[in-house]
Order: structure tokens, then sequence, then C-alpha cells
């Protein structure tokens, strides 16, 4: 990532919500307005200790005083909710880089349906904020184990758009009546829905693919099914996970990438570092141009188009289908 284009913020409110989402307003530190962004952004923040991390802004995008993000307390951490949560205090200053969005609203969608799992409710919130503004129909689903778990329940409430907001307790389910006792049903919603819906949905990788899975099943076509991807998929089983040799044609080294290492792992070997930021394949901040050779693409980020011109690799997680590889390094 060009260091150039980084931004300078503090942390001017945080907020522990649902036991272990951490909520921040960052705010520019000259108090300047931010940049603009649409909904679905992201924008990588840059940690103590060096590690940078994509996190969704959800807050209304009309607002450029402060991005607000919602970070998951997650066990599994590979050290970055952890360095939000321990770290991150009110009056913290830190850089982030300029929004970038990979997961946009389809412009003049007739109908949205949004659907939200546990920390996936983010980018909903900005998506919902968005469509409001510009008086577009749509619906959001929020799903979550019980309240106690929920960050932005009380938002969600008094929101101008609470009408459209569906909560979905799977703990309450048959316990209780009232708000949040039905569990979601993807192809009922859907069935429910007018002709021209688009479907919207973030959250865990299962959640993701149950309600993909649903949505297909009611006949949703494929175009008008949209995910917010945190890694890219994993490779199939007994995949091509053979050695290949790396060239970086601007520094002139050669490397050999061993079955099982990443390319990234193995340029750092000799000394080449390439600028990293989800190391999930999703970012798009490592991509780096191929000069010769056949990408084996296993990124979430480029299109199908762009991966059939085997021009670009993203280098945290893809590898070669040739025997060797050029890299305009």
């Amino acid at each position: 990532m060009n260091t150039q284009a980084l931004i300078d913020v503090v942390v001017r409110r945080r907020e522990l919500q649902g036991q272990t989402v951490a909520v921040l307003e960052l705010a520019a530190s000259d108090g300047a307005p931010l940049p603009a962004f649409s909904a679905g952004a992201h924008v990588d923040v840059h940690l103590p200790g060096g590690l940078v991390r994509p996190y969704s802004l959800c807050g209304d995008p009309r607002q450029r005083q402060a991005y607000r993000l919602g970070v998951l307390r997650d066990p599994a951490s590979r050290g970055g909710s952890t360095a939000v949560h321990s770290e991150l205090t009110e009056g913290a200053r830190l850089r982030i880089g300029a929004p970038r969005n990979h997961f946009p609203l389809e412009p003049g969608a007739p109908y949205s349906v949004l659907v939200g799992g546990g920390i996936g409710i983010t980018p909903m919130l900005a998506m919902a904020w968005a469509l409001h503004a510009t008086g577009a129909a749509f619906e959001l689903h929020y799903c979550v184990r019980n309240p106690g778990r929920a960050a932005f329940l009380d938002e969600l409430r008094a929101v101008p758009w609470a009408q459209r907001v569906h909560l979905h307790f799977s703990e309450f389910e048959g316990k209780h009546e009232g708000e949040g006792t039905q569990r979601l049903d993807p192809a009922a919603v859907l069935r429910a829905a007018p002709a021209g819906r688009h479907v919207y949905v973030c959250g865990p990788a299962g959640f993701m693919d149950w309600v993909a899975a649903e949505a297909r099943g009611a006949g949703l076509d494929e175009r008008a099914l949209h995910r917010e991807l945190f890694s890219a998929p994993a490779a199939a089983p007994g995949g091509d996970d053979a050695a290949f040799d790396v060239v970086a044609a601007r520094s002139g080294k050669e490397v050999r990438v061993a079955p099982g290492q990443s390319l990234l792992a193995a340029l750092k070997t000799v000394g080449i570092h390439v600028p990293v930021s989800c190391e999930q394949g999703v970012c798009g901040t490592c991509a780096c141009a191929v000069l010769e050779g056949e990408p084996d693409h296993r990124d979430a980020y480029f299109t199908d188009e762009e991966r059939s011109a085997n021009d670009q690799i993203i280098v945290c997680c893809s590898r070669a289908r040739s025997q060797r590889l050029v890299l305009d390094l």
C-alpha cells in the first residue's frame, strides 16, 4: 500500500456492545472531513505492532466527520481483533487507508434484502442508511445468538428505517414470544420479496453458505446474490501444490516456492517484502503484475475476467500452474 495515502485518525469514541464488539468512531487527527465512502466499503486499519486488518465501515455514508467500525473480539484472532480490543482506547492515534469497496450495492436494484449474521451486521448498517437516503425499498435481517450478544440493538430500534429491521435470536426460538423469536428462513423471505430482488449477506462462512444455498433453492439468480468475503475459499483437497520457481524481474532475484509454502513467504526469504493487509486473499493489497507464467488464482478479490487475463496475482494466497512465474517486483 502507498503510505502517502494513509490517513491519521484518532479514536474519538469507543463503546463495548454485545459483550464482545468494540464499536469505534475514528476522526481525522486534524478535524477535517474524512474521504467519502460508499456502502459496503472497508478501511485497512494499521494496528499497533505492525498488523494491518480490513474492517467494514458501519456508519451512515453521508457522515464524514468520523468513520464507524464494529470489531468482534475473536478467540481465534490472528492478532487483529486482540489489538483493537486491547490497544485502541479513546484518544489512541493510528493510521488507516482510504475506503475501498469490494461489496457494493447494485445500482438501481428494485428491492434489496440485507442479511447480517453476527458481526456481519456491520456493512449492512451502511447499506441500510444508503438505501434509506435514496428512498430505495429494502429489508434488513440481523441474526445473532441472543440479545446479550447483539451489538447495535438500541440503534436499530431507533433508526428512521426501524420498521424494515427484523431481528432473529436463535437461542430464543420457541421460548419467548415477541421480538426476535423466529429463526431466519431465507427461502421464505425471498419468496415474499418483490421481483428483481438482490440479496446481500455477510457473516461467518457457514452462515453465508447456508443463506446462499437457500437463496439459490428459492430461485434467486446468482448475479443477484452478493457476499462479503473475509477470506478466500479454501483450496480443494488434492489441489496442485507442486513446487515452482518465482523470479522478481526488477531485482533479478529467484526463489523456489515449496509445496505448502506461500508465495509471500518464499519472497520474504530472499528479502522481497510485498505490502499485505488481510493475508486472506480478499483485500487486493498484495496484488502484483505477472510478466510470465500462469497463476493459480486462489483469491476472492479478482473477477473471473481479471483472472482469465492472467496478468496479475494475489501474492498472499495464490500459486502457479506453470513451473516458472515472473513477477514485476
